[in-house]
């Protein structure tokens, strides 16, 4: 299982997701994870809209896989529904 975390400089969602996303892979719940700057890679929310296929309002947005979760909150709530930590 792989995650991918798009955000920005200075959410703290977006840490937050970052924070959770490390912590299983220390667990070795997921093989790993990258996390991409919007802003320093030049990606408008109009991209992830067309990436994601539905409006996008919030950073971060994640993705599991390569399907896309949501948000901070989705990812927690995806995390413990799949009881990735322990």
């Amino acid at each position: 299982m792989f995650v991918v975390i798009f955000g920005r400089p200075g959410c703290p969602f977006c840490v937050r997701a970052q924070q959770l996303a490390k912590s299983l892979e220390s667990a070795n719940a997921i093989e790993g994870h990258r996390y991409v700057d919007i802003w320093a890679e030049g990606i408008s929310k109009a991209d992830l809209e067309k990436t994601i296929g539905k409006p996008v309002s919030t950073v971060p947005q994640i993705f599991v896989d390569k399907t896309h979760v949501g948000g901070f909150t989705e990812f927690d709530q995806y995390v413990r529904e799949n009881a990735l930590m322990a």
